[in-house]
């Protein structure tokens, strides 16, 4: 760890006196997770006329750049971003061509939201290595910056960091220059080490789904903090995004059910022992690890049982309207710059009141 210095208590002090300063207003995004190439267009189009800030999508089933670019061609002004876009699987080189190509495309709107995922999926889904996840990270932003900024200063790509060295790219393989070659970066980020790289050279952080106003308060402020004192900037220079579960109906059984479908996605995370640190600052670590136990005998339909009625308030938002759902966001979060609901929106009119 190269971070040292500020206590938790002073770096969050830090973060809100900035934020108060800045007088930041909450934007109001969506999260299209990963639909069909065929309809992600059409939806982010409604989306923007609805007034949202971001349509955000994510690595599932389609390349995230991909859908960017279908996504680029059927909007002109909200922002497109990857909540979010694996890392490892590209070399930096390749994501900072497709991300380049794409803010072209979108005349300056991309958001490039970049993550880790985890050991399983990067050995076998990807078949890539799992090494030092946290410090690589550091090394894939500093290297896309490197890279960017060759580009459009049309110096010569010399990079040399822990993970990546890259110092070729004649001007045959250079592309040509854009308007805004300042693509902003995002990285998702849990424990204390990632949120620090977010506050030392990020655009923006994106808080995982699982989180309490808690947790931001309790881990993700102080050490984007203290990231942000170590690379020289301010709290301020560092946007957090925040997807929520939310609870929404206007009856009774309505939200009884989708509070049933939340205790199902906060078991499937909370079986992944990296989110330990989220529960673990509500004393519920056992819970991970018990949760983790039954996934791996694939006990998966017993593992919502684990979850508490305690534990859906901490980690969702509940409302009978969109409406109240905003009110209650903007009432629960200090620290947040940028809300989604986590649940997947597919064009949905009364949405519409989130971004009023």
């Amino acid at each position: 760890m190269y971070w040292t210095g500020l206590s938790p208590v002073r770096s969050a002090a830090i973060f809100i006196a900035t934020k108060q300063e800045g007088i930041v207003t909450m934007q109001f995004d969506v999260n299209l997770q990963s639909p069909s190439l065929s309809e992600v267009g059409d939806i982010a189009a409604v989306a923007e006329d609805h007034g949202f800030e971001c349509a955000w999508i994510t690595e599932v089933t389609h390349s995230p750049y991909t859908l960017m670019t279908r996504m680029a061609s059927e909007t002109n002004s909200i922002d497109i971003g990857t909540a979010i876009a694996v890392a490892f699987p590209r070399s930096p080189m390749v994501t900072a061509y497709s991300a380049w190509d794409v803010q072209s495309l979108s005349d300056g709107r991309v958001l490039l939201g970049l993550g880790t995922q985890v050991k399983g999926h990067i050995e076998h889904r990807f078949s890539v290595e799992w090494d030092s996840p946290g410090p690589r990270l550091r090394d894939y932003v500093r290297s896309l910056r490197a890279i960017w900024d060759a580009w459009a200063t049309g110096t010569d790509v010399d990079y040399q960091g822990e993970f990546y060295s890259i110092d070729l790219c004649p001007p045959e393989f250079t592309p040509d220059p854009i308007d805004d070659p300042d693509v902003p970066i995002y990285v998702a980020g849990v424990n204390p080490y990632n949120l620090k790289i977010a506050g030392e050279l990020c655009d923006g952080l994106h808080i995982h789904p699982v989180h309490s106003p808690e947790y931001i308060e309790e881990v993700v402020v102080p050490n984007v903090a203290e990231g942000a004192k170590y690379g020289d900037r301010t709290a301020s220079d560092v946007t957090l995004a925040a997807s929520v579960f939310a609870i929404v109906g206007e009856s009774e059984q309505e939200r009884s059910e989708k509070r049933e479908q939340v205790r199902k996605q906060i078991a499937f995370y909370g079986s992944t022992r990296t989110y330990k640190t989220i529960f673990g600052v509500h004393g519920w670590e056992e819970v991970c690890d018990d949760l983790h136990e039954l996934s791996v005998n694939d006990r998966w339909d017993e593992m919502g049982n684990l979850v508490t009625d305690e534990m859906i308030d901490a980690f969702s938002v509940e409302a009978a309207t969109y409406g109240d759902l905003r009110k209650k966001i903007e009432s629960r979060y200090d620290h947040v710059d940028r809300i989604s609901v986590y649940e997947p929106f597919r064009g949905e009119e009364q949405w519409a009141a989130l971004a009023d």
